[in-house]
């Protein structure tokens, strides 16, 4: 095991992460900007590194201050957490040149499926179904065209390159096809700097479908469940839960299987995530993302399994602790991602936290790092908090959330903590009748009843 670990991150998750460490008996050093000096994960870290000022590019992505933090700290390993450096195979690559160990998968696996056309080349050679549409990327619109004639309308016009529902366009006649390709292009290359594109086909209502697996990178996978995210607004996910409410043992136990034979066949090494759209009984491949995901917990909750530990133990060379005979799935669980922002038009909400008061009970877990008197910064991610519920059932777990949701007290700033409370009185959501679009369709319809009142 490692003898000290330089956590890349910040807020909830660097907590997360800094608490398996300490379970393991394991040293830690928390970096942070300026605007962090006072964060939770600082304090409780065995050593603090300063490594630039409040903005990303200058602290929490600039590979050179966190390497050097490493150096005079003496961390022999970096945990990148989620977001951030995380998915970044030249910060991977620059570690182990500095013989500092990433957490997390080989450089060369998170090129392979941070690329979009490469990740969808490789789920077919792996046997993971895909979505029809183009083999590689697509010239220019007149081949979107053609492709789009072949698989037919409405089609997706999305870059190979980043996500966020950046660079992404739906064209649902010829006649779309070189406005949504321009336009998806022109963000593409705005945002990444890349504008590779590609064409598939576009699911009218399906469902967001993720694979939990860990590998070891010998050659050994397990999967562990699978969790529906399918509560998004903007490609973004605000809710997730798992078991899904819409498969079934069959469509559970098949797609796990493909998931887990794929990733023994590509060696892969740690924590990752297989996403796909589901309909109609079957799977096509989104994406994987390579590192822990923010909804692990609600694996955590129905596997009793620790993730981050897990991750530690792969990267450290031991082998992975768990068969895929000794995983088994108890209950249900659901996490709502708690940010501050206004309920309603979700425009960032930072400022000092007034009063704090987290729900408790049995079957309860919040993920944060904020605290009574905390000033919540400008300059990143507006995620302040995860509320997981477990329960022995669906049924059971919806009411502790709707009791957890009553308790819990942020004020001070705005936060979406109504929005959750609207969602889990909702019939659609009780019965678990819901796709990818469902959330924009509830929220719109808000807007215009309150328009009309």
């Amino acid at each position: 095991m490692f003898s000290k670990v330089l956590i890349a991150n910040r807020g909830e998750i660097a907590l997360r992460i800094l608490r398996a460490c300490k379970e393991l008996g394991v040293q830690t050093v928390a970096v942070h900007s300026t605007a962090d000096a006072d964060a939770m994960h600082v304090r409780l870290a065995d050593e603090s590194v300063c490594i630039g000022p409040p903005s990303a590019t200058a602290s929490y992505l600039n590979i050179p201050s966190i390497v050097s933090a490493c150096e005079i700290t003496g961390a022999d390993a970096v945990h990148p957490g989620y977001g951030f450096l995380s998915e970044n195979a030249r910060f991977a690559d620059i570690l182990a040149a500095h013989g500092i160990t990433f957490i997390g998968p080989t450089a060369e696996h998170i090129r392979l499926m941070g690329d979009k056309v490469q990740a969808k080349e490789t789920a077919v050679s792996l046997g993971i179904p895909v979505v029809p549409g183009s083999k590689g990327a697509v010239a220019d619109s007149a081949e979107a065209a053609r492709i789009a004639a072949e698989i037919g309308y409405p089609v997706l016009i999305k870059a190979a390159a980043g996500g966020g529902g950046r660079g992404m366009k739906v064209a649902n006649s010829a006649e779309d096809v070189e406005r949504a390709f321009d336009t998806a292009r022109s963000e593409a290359r705005a945002a990444f700097g890349d504008d590779a594109m590609y064409v598939e086909k576009y699911l009218a209502n399906p469902r967001h479908i993720e694979v939990q697996v860990m590998g070891d990178g010998e050659g050994r996978a397990v999967h562990l469940g699978e969790r529906d995210c399918s509560l998004q607004r903007r490609h973004q996910k605000v809710w997730e839960e798992a078991p899904s409410p819409a498969l079934n043992a069959a469509e559970r136990q098949r797609i796990g299987k493909t998931v887990a034979d794929a990733m023994s066949k590509l060696g892969y090494r740690g924590a990752g995530t297989v996403e796909f759209l589901y309909e109609d009984g079957e799977f096509y491949f989104i994406e994987m993302n390579t590192r822990l995901q923010v909804e692990h917990p609600v694996t955590e909750a129905i596997t009793g399994i620790d993730l981050v530990a897990e991750q530690l133990r792969v990267a450290a060379g031991s082998p992975l602790s768990i068969r895929q005979e000794d995983v088994t799935f108890t209950g249900h669980a659901i996490e709502c991602r708690i940010n501050a922002e206004n309920p309603e038009t979700f425009a960032p909400s930072p400022g000092r936290i007034t009063y704090y008061h987290p729900p408790g009970g049995l079957g309860l877990r919040v993920d944060s790092a904020v605290y009574q008197g905390y000033r919540v910064p400008p300059h990143y991610d507006s995620l302040i908090g995860k509320l997981i519920v477990h329960g022995r059932t669906r049924v059971e777990c919806m009411m502790r959330l709707r009791r957890a949701l009553d308790e819990f007290v942020v004020d001070g700033i705005e936060t979406t903590l109504p929005l959750f409370r609207d969602l889990v009185s909702n019939p659609d959501i009780a019965n678990g009748m819901y796709d990818i679009r469902w959330l924009e369709d509830f929220l719109a319809a808000s807007r215009s009843s309150e328009k009309i009142a």
